[in-house]
């Protein structure tokens, strides 16, 4: 199958009017001319690679839209999958937490999360896109280690992060602005919200060196069986170092410039949200994407909890990044695939899967069509493509 008269967004460049050819869900040739009779005719329309989100919040909020509002697995599953496909992500890692004391406490308990990655898991052949588990542990969850181990031994988790939301550190540093979060939330008083965070405090520090060892334990049987390791909510160079002598390689949403900074000195990718990138600010006063681009440090691109914000950020990363779009394209492509040990897919070149996007880049761009190991997972009805190209009955297709 010919896809023809693209702009085709290679790793370091971009061909202005050329071909690609498909044969067996891979990329089988690249020219840098059109050919005729091609089954796909892009008309200029930009043709890249399908994108890598390494951490995407969102399967929560398709199965509990409200409050203890409980959708069927299945059902959140699948409007997910196509919110991905319609965004032009074709590798999404979920990101399920184990963090049964958070505000979300009572989905992100051990037998709830472990019901969502076997569901995942489960339904994998009937998605449009690959979906992956990245699992998310709270450092002071007690079964860290044990849970660890038994989702590694069955295969079930492609990543690792380690968060620690102790109060006073990482996005949480502001003591007086948790509390009167937390006095809103859940109707007590800012003296109680206080006293809530003055204890989990102390015992942070009480436990301190049993959670040392728990972490450099689970370090270590990552690094055992091949399974990525990273670090959330970075926001001292202090905690960077720690976390990158344990094993981490991706340091997860950096709270300051220092901590950014620290990172990239030591060889960690640094992963911002795609929706902080595209607003330039963070909703929570942290690190801007666009300031820690602009110093060469924002290395991938992340969902975060809005996939539809990817492309548009990439587009607006282009018009500053000193080799433009090719390098922003980079950050949601080829660094996450190579990142996440993904060797089959990031970039258009010979013998890798075609996972691709068409797209747009009027606007603040829009994905035409997304094609998943050379089958039309979505279209928007825009790119002509023949029913024969299209995956299943489950393709989405909008006018």
């Amino acid at each position: 199958m010919w896809l023809s008269d693209f702009r085709i967004v290679l790793a370091d460049r971009v061909i202005e009017n050329g071909a690609l050819r498909i044969e067996d869900g891979l990329i089988a040739e690249i020219r840098e001319e059109p050919v005729a009779d091609a089954e796909i005719t892009g008309n200029g329309l930009i043709l890249m690679p399908g994108m890598i989100d390494m951490h995407g919040d969102m399967i929560e909020r398709e199965l509990e839209p409200r409050p203890n509002v409980r959708m069927p697995m299945e059902m959140g599953l699948r409007d997910l999958d196509r919110k991905l496909a319609n965004s032009g992500i074709t590798t999404a890692y979920a990101a399920v937490s184990f963090s049964p004391s958070s505000a979300y406490g009572h989905m992100r308990s051990y037998e709830f999360t472990s019901e969502m990655i076997r569901a995942i898991r489960s339904h994998a052949e009937m998605l449009l896109v690959d979906h992956r588990v990245h699992a998310r542990f709270e450092v002071t969850f007690p079964a860290a280690l044990s849970v660890v181990k038994e989702l590694i031994a069955e295969g079930s988790v492609d990543l690792i992060s380690l968060c620690d939301h102790t109060p006073g550190q990482g996005q949480y540093r502001d003591l007086e602005l948790q509390a009167a979060n937390i006095s809103k939330a859940k109707g007590i008083t800012i003296e109680q919200a206080a006293a809530n965070l003055e204890q989990r405090i102390r015992e942070r520090k009480e436990t301190a060196g049993d959670l040392t060892a728990t972490l450099r334990a689970i370090a270590q049987y990552c690094a055992l069986h091949g399974v990525p390791l990273a670090s959330h909510d970075d926001d001292t160079v202090e905690k960077v170092a720690q976390m990158q002598n344990l094993g981490a390689a991706i340091s997860e949403f950096p709270v300051t410039l220092e901590a950014a900074r620290e990172a990239k000195a030591r060889g960690l990718a640094n992963a911002m949200g795609a929706p902080n990138a595209l607003r330039g600010t963070s909703y929570s006063g942290n690190l801007s994407a666009r300031d820690a681009h602009a110093e060469g440090l924002l290395d991938l691109l992340a969902a975060d909890y809005h996939p539809s914000a990817m492309l548009p950020a990439v587009l607006v990363l282009a018009k500053s990044d000193p080799e433009g779009l090719p390098g922003a394209a980079r950050l949601a492509t080829i660094n996450p695939a190579q990142a996440l040990g993904l060797e089959d897919r990031g970039e258009i070149r010979g013998g890798l899967r075609a996972d691709l996007i068409i797209a747009d880049d009027r606007g603040v761009g829009h994905v035409r069509a997304t094609l998943s190991k050379g089958a039309v997972v979505y279209s928007d009805g825009s790119v002509p493509t023949a029913n024969s190209l299209l995956r299943h009955e489950h393709v989405i297709r909008m006018s």
